[in-house]
């Protein structure tokens, strides 16, 4: 590491000097606000750690101009109210202990420090039983106003014009519905997470969401749409260690995407992609292994068997016991679907061949006693609230994670085990070109299917397996990349317009990709709330299928994975080349099966997918004789 000085006055002077605090507090905000919805999750949070029964969140240009949170909770003191601006200041924790013991969501104080770093911030806030409340008029991280006035019991904060003061951060902003989108997901989590709450949504005047307080189940309908009614199953396993409650859907509302998918551990929602697993297990056999379940379940658990400060957004957490949750997990969802006669239940009657065993004829003698009796299995077994305890484990990953901050020990950093996923048709751009070269040719003879999936194409050189499915997908996306990029797509009018009802977060996302859709031949209009008229569909959409058709481009947009990062435009080209591809399984005849081949090699790189799949393979006539020995 190269250190570079100053002189001054012949002598070296010193360079390294302390941040200003609005500095500070800008540069703090760049991990806590990424974006509006940021901000909205950070100031539902702590209306909800107010013990807040009714809130409400007012949006104006998707939280680009001003997010509004109004509460009915505990207030703030006028002193409180001044301090909470401050950086880690917080009423959560007192000492170190009560780090390892977080029930609440926000708990670190950086929230509303960070929202005045970049914001133009009001505060109302009034205890019950107090005359007057107090109002603060914040910005750039310096009080321009404090002084007593009439409010609501409660508290209502204002931020007013995003990253006003970085207008680098505020051009990275999105569009205004890409961004009402990320509001909504937000909104959607916290609001899931505590259904005795009335939340409420307005956006530009116009209200998106009115949740009265109730049931999980109906949070649940209320936010993802009656669909789902009569179409879940409760979860619920109580046990020493944790809990477990909440619903999957039954079988039959599995989507091929990654669709309505929620996991909540103390009223906290994450992301795990290994819990998740552990419902698709519970899932196997039941469910197709390219669709995935709906979900909503809740973990509760001792605050000290979870470390939640792993990630600034706190949506990453660490279990200090991993598998336990896992099997834990695995095992309520089947149960749930066993008990439902969804999945089958396990035969518990011993087996007449298992009673011959020599490890089960075998007296239990004294020495077996005691020897059984000191282990700590028996104990889990004989001994109360010991049926789910663990023992240390000396591979937990958590098991030094307290010394980090009280400084007795060292704490050693897990290795971390990392996968890499190349999905980039950059590396095959070199052998697209060379198929290009030599114009594989065809010979004049019938091409054959094989399992309704595979073309086999006889060439001058040998012969060519190609897969139907990746070869359409191939064709469909040069198409369309043609024209999302060039000359606009017909649109095939239809004769009688479909009209579909979206749920509030997937007419949100339509309404954003309208302006995209129109470009590949979608002809989409507004008919009411989360209501829309499809005027129009690109060609290759078959007849009928119109509603189904942009249903399933809504969640494959929704969940696109990719290593890379693409445009709107581009993941919507590859969504659609993927769905009104021809499928595996589909029967084609001879003219199909000919206009696919030749339409696969028009292409400028046809022997791969976008994704880098291979559409074919070539098997050429010397590496056959060699195969045989010739």
């Amino acid at each position: 590491m190269g250190y570079f000085y100053r002189l001054k006055d012949g002598k070296v002077a010193d360079i390294i000097q302390l941040l200003t605090d609005n500095i500070a507090n800008q540069i703090a905000a760049g991990e806590v606000i990424q974006r509006p919805a940021s901000a909205v999750k950070e100031l539902l949070e702590n209306a909800v750690d107010a013990g807040a029964t009714e809130i409400k969140l007012i949006v104006n240009d998707a939280g680009k101009a001003l997010i509004q949170v109004i509460d009915n909770g505990k207030g703030m003191s006028e002193t409180d109210a001044r301090m909470c601006f401050e950086r880690h200041a917080t009423s959560k924790i007192k000492d170190i202990d009560d780090l390892f013991r977080i029930k609440t969501m926000g708990f670190r104080g950086e929230a509303l420090a960070s929202i005045a770093a970049v914001a133009q911030v009001e505060l109302r806030s009034r205890m019950p039983g107090e005359e007057l409340g107090t109002y603060i008029e914040i910005e750039n991280s310096v009080v321009k106003k404090q002084e007593p006035c009439s409010a609501n019991a409660g508290t209502s904060i204002s931020m007013k014009n995003l990253f006003f003061n970085v207008p680098a951060r505020r051009n990275f902003l999105k569009s205004n519905a890409a961004e009402m989108r990320h509001i909504v997901d937000e909104f959607i989590r916290v609001a899931m997470a505590f259904p005795g709450v009335f939340f409420s949504l307005t956006s530009n005047g116009q209200q998106v969401f009115h949740l009265e307080a109730g049931t999980l189940k109906q949070r649940i309908l209320q936010l993802l749409g009656n669909q789902y009614n009569a179409k879940m199953v409760a979860v619920r396993e109580d046990t020493d260690y944790m809990i477990i409650h909440g619903f999957v859907g039954k079988p039959e509302t599995a989507r091929k995407t990654r669709g309505d998918q929620y996991f909540f551990v103390n009223n906290r929602f994450i992301r795990s992609p290994y819990l998740n697993h552990a419902v698709m297990s519970a899932f196997e056999d039941m469910i197709a292994k390219d669709s995935f379940p709906a979900y909503v379940l809740f973990i509760d658990l001792d605050p000290s068997q979870v470390d939640i400060n792993v990630h600034p957004t706190k949506q990453e957490i660490k279990f200090e016991d991993e598998k336990i949750v896992y099997a834990f997990v695995q095992a309520a969802v089947k149960h749930a679907l066993a008990q439902f006669s969804i999945a089958p239940s396990l035969d518990f009657s011993l087996n007449a061949e298992i009673q011959s065993l020599d490890a089960v004829s075998k007296p239990f003698t004294s020495d077996k006693q005691e020897a059984t009796s000191g282990s700590s299995l028996y104990k889990t077994f004989s001994q109360k609230n010991q049926a789910h305890a663990i023992d240390p484990n000396e591979k937990s990953e958590l098991k030094h994670w307290k010394n980090f901050f009280t400084g007795s020990g060292s704490s050693q950093p897990s290795d971390a085990k990392q996968e890499q996923y190349i999905q980039s048709t950059g590396n095959f751009q070199s052998l697209g070109s060379q198929v290009n070269k030599f114009q594989a040719t065809l010979l004049d003879s019938p091409l054959l299917q094989l399992h309704n999936t595979y073309i086999i194409a006889a060439t001058t050189k040998g012969f060519m397996l190609v897969h139907q499915q990746l070869a359409h997908e191939r064709i469909l996306y040069e198409r369309y990349s043609e024209t999302a990029f060039g000359k606009q797509m017909p649109t095939q009018k239809s004769l009688f317009p479909v009209t579909m009802e979206l749920a509030t977060a997937d007419a949100v996302l339509l309404e954003d990709l309208m302006p995209e859709l129109g470009v590949i031949g979608f002809q989409i209009e507004e008919f009411g709330t989360n209501t829309f008229v499809i005027q129009g569909t690109p060609a290759d959409v078959i007849h009928g299928n119109e509603k189904h058709s942009i249903e399933l481009l809504i969640e494959q947009f929704k969940h696109f994975s990719s290593e890379m990062k693409f445009s709107k435009r581009e993941k919507l080209v590859r969504c659609m080349a993927r769905q009104q591809s021809i499928k595996a399984g589909q029967q084609l005849g001879q003219r199909e099966m000919l206009a696919l081949v030749e339409d696969l090699f028009r292409c400028s790189t046809p022997n791969v997918t976008p994704t880098g799949s291979p559409t074919y393979l070539e098997f050429k006539e010397d590496y056959l004789d060699r195969m045989f020995g010739r």
